[in-house]
């Protein structure tokens, strides 16, 4: 699996012309399939109504309600527009749920999808006011990881958990255990764990990072610096159980939104990404994807893209 990473150190919008790009390439007679949270990039929704005038099959799915209301009515209308009964506009519970999964799937001569954390909420020209409440998307840390196995990406494209020999996906909300906290405990007194998460509100999954440390396991925590995302009551029961803890605090308010987890003990290493924040709404009510992973090449580039964040004189232990 690839894994491309937007930020401060990448090209601006690289991950939204990555998007672009992907859509320009699917012909006549094949399809594309998006979901996501915030979509504003009005270029990219012109590319999509361009692909569907092409004859490709389009289909997206948006959130209708997000936190900043109204981000996403130009796009909800050039789409409705353009592709017709191609879009889902998600509504539920009057916002308290969220359509909040992040996920590009494209069919054609190239099969495949793009996981992960960008939401194209860019736009040229940009409304500041907005960007301000929402964070910089386009230049902020982001990542999508790219699958090309057949069944995976049909799965995905069909919204259904998949189990293959070497990665899974869960859509939530979901009944049963959450696969995270199975993972999770399994980690052994050896084991080191680091999780790059922009929002930690959840105090269950605190107090169990908590019991890895009291077990003996190395474990790390990567967080955005704003309140609202990270209480600093939850960070201090984290750093007060032994849980090292970093703050990213960019001068340009640029978010640390990529979300991504590294785990390893010997003889074994895993990592899991997707939409899913580690928040009570994420576990119990939004429409999420978390999606793991033992792919070496996938584990060794989130290794070191942990690094080149920790590396930033703005981020605060």
């Amino acid at each position: 699996m690839n894994v491309h990473f937007g930020g401060p150190d990448q090209p601006a919008r690289a991950l939204r012309n990555l998007l672009e790009e992907r859509v320009d390439a699917v012909p006549a007679g094949g399809w594309i399939d998006w979901t996501t949270y915030y979509f504003r990039d009005e270029a990219l929704a012109a590319s999509l109504v361009s692909a569907h005038e092409r004859g490709v099959r389009v289909r997206v799915s948006v959130e209708g309600l997000p936190r900043h209301r109204g981000a996403n009515d130009r796009v909800i209308e050039i789409l409705r527009s353009g592709i017709g009964g191609g879009l889902r506009v998600d509504k539920r519970f009057f916002g308290a749920s969220h359509l909040h999964t992040k996920l590009y799937c494209f069919g054609g001569e190239r099969l495949h999808a793009l996981v992960g954390s960008f939401n194209p909420s860019g736009n040229e020209p940009e409304d500041a006011a907005v960007i301000a409440d929402i964070g910089d998307q386009d230049r902020g840390h982001n990542l999508l990881v790219e699958a090309d196995d057949p069944k995976l990406v049909h799965a995905l494209a069909a919204r259904s958990n998949f189990e293959g020999a070497g990665e899974r996906a869960f859509f939530f909300p979901r009944l049963g255990g959450n696969p995270l906290d199975g993972r999770l405990a399994e980690l052994g007194p050896e084991a080191r764990l680091r999780l790059s998460a922009s929002h930690f509100r959840d105090g269950r999954a605190a107090r169990l990072l908590v019991r890895l440390v009291e077990r003996g396991a190395r474990v790390e925590v990567l967080t955005h610096h704003t309140l609202r995302r990270s209480p600093e009551p939850l960070v201090h029961l984290l750093r007060s159980g032994g849980v090292r803890t970093f703050r990213y605090e960019h001068p340009e308010e640029l978010p640390m939104h990529a979300k991504f987890i590294l785990a390893e003990e010997v003889g074994k290493r895993w990592s899991a990404f997707g939409s899913y924040n580690l928040t009570r709404t994420s576990r119990w009510l939004n429409q999420e994807l978390l999606m793991f992973s033992d792919d070496p090449q996938l584990w060794a580039a989130l290794d070191r893209r942990w690094g080149e964040i920790l590396s930033e004189p703005w981020v605060k232990s």
